[in-house]
């Protein structure tokens, strides 16, 4: 018999309340991969969408199905030929893999030993847990495809969620400028992280408030919200001629043809987990923790991520 683990765990898609905890069998660390003692584990709105069965037509999933794919924990085992590794390591990842059944809403999860990075050693091991989704979004996204460099400007709607906050960190890692558009009480908080200017989105029509602090325009748009702020700032001409459009909620905005656009969904990466992590060790990088949950407590966690008005990670520690 297998030997079992503790896991969060749904038997089909539906409400969130199906999620349910009990024993499942402990995965064994195969050709190439990593056995890891989970110690967090991020919760991500996207986490609630694969309850929900929202990805099911774009990602297959088994049951039962374990939800999460931010993991922060120590490597308990090896498996044949995974070398980067050794038992007792501290390490991070983003667990995602092409099918959804193995999440790390558990004791324990095996990935191959290249989605793993050493964790940041400067903060938590909670905090790490919340990095890996939203730090990688962020990056990949302004980046990789958008290409932000010093001294250029970024407008990130909805950059008090967690994608939105590291988006400010790792802008301002290289000396680029920050809009930040949030409501008025995550101002503070966006100003803490580094956004130069903030907008409130309730109170203001965004694209023409941006279009008073940035007459010229700005480089590169980071779309994380819903709502209206995005098409307020395209009907205001707020981009710059040579500018770009990212979106990590809209793979398909009505915008113009000749704007550069990318719809991004994040991949696993080890070499920028170990940049992110270098940010945070040299200060560059926090990830505010606003609460932490049990493994029995997965449902609540999901059910107030999915509101989409949590300020900082929600963490479920093991």
């Amino acid at each position: 018999m297998s030997e079992q683990m503790k896991a969060a765990f749904i038997e089909d898609y539906g409400e969130l309340t199906t999620v349910k905890t009990g024993e499942l069998d402990k995965p064994e660390a195969g050709e190439g991969e990593v056995l890891i003692k989970i110690k967090s584990a991020g919760v991500n709105p996207v986490d609630a969408a694969v309850v929900g069965g929202m990805l099911k037509d774009a990602i297959p999933g088994k049951f039962p199905l374990i939800p999460g794919w931010d993991v922060a924990g120590v490597v308990e085992e090896t498996g044949h030929s995974a070398s980067r590794f050794s038992a007792g390591d501290e390490v991070y990842a983003y667990a995602r893999r092409p099918v959804i059944q193995h999440g790390t809403f558990a004791e324990y999860i095996s990935l191959p030993e290249s989605y793993l990075a050493e964790r940041p050693t400067n903060i938590s091991m909670d905090e790490a847990g919340g990095i890996p989704l939203v730090g990688l979004t962020a990056y990949q996204a302004i980046f990789d495809f958008g290409e932000l460099k010093k001294d250029q400007t970024l407008l990130i709607l909805g950059a008090s969620g967690g994608v939105g906050t590291l988006a400010i960190q790792l802008a301002k890692s290289v000396g680029a400028n920050v809009i930040g558009v949030a409501s008025e009480q995550n101002h503070n908080y966006m100003k803490e992280l580094g956004a130069d200017i903030t907008i409130d989105y309730n109170d203001n029509h965004v694209g023409e408030a941006v279009k008073k602090t940035h007459p010229d325009g700005v480089d590169l748009i980071f779309h994380c919200s819903r709502g209206d702020s995005f098409s307020q700032v395209m009907e205001t001409g707020v981009l710059k001629e040579d500018g770009k459009v990212v979106s990590i909620t809209k793979s398909k905005p009505e915008i113009s043809d000749d704007i550069t656009f990318k719809y991004v969904f994040v991949e696993p990466n080890a070499e920028q987990l170990e940049h992110i992590a270098a940010l945070a060790d040299n200060g560059k990088i926090k990830v505010p923790v606003s609460k932490t949950f049990d493994l029995d407590e997965a449902a609540d966690a999901l059910e107030q991520i999915q509101s989409l008005h949590t300020q900082g990670k929600l963490i479920i520690t093991l």
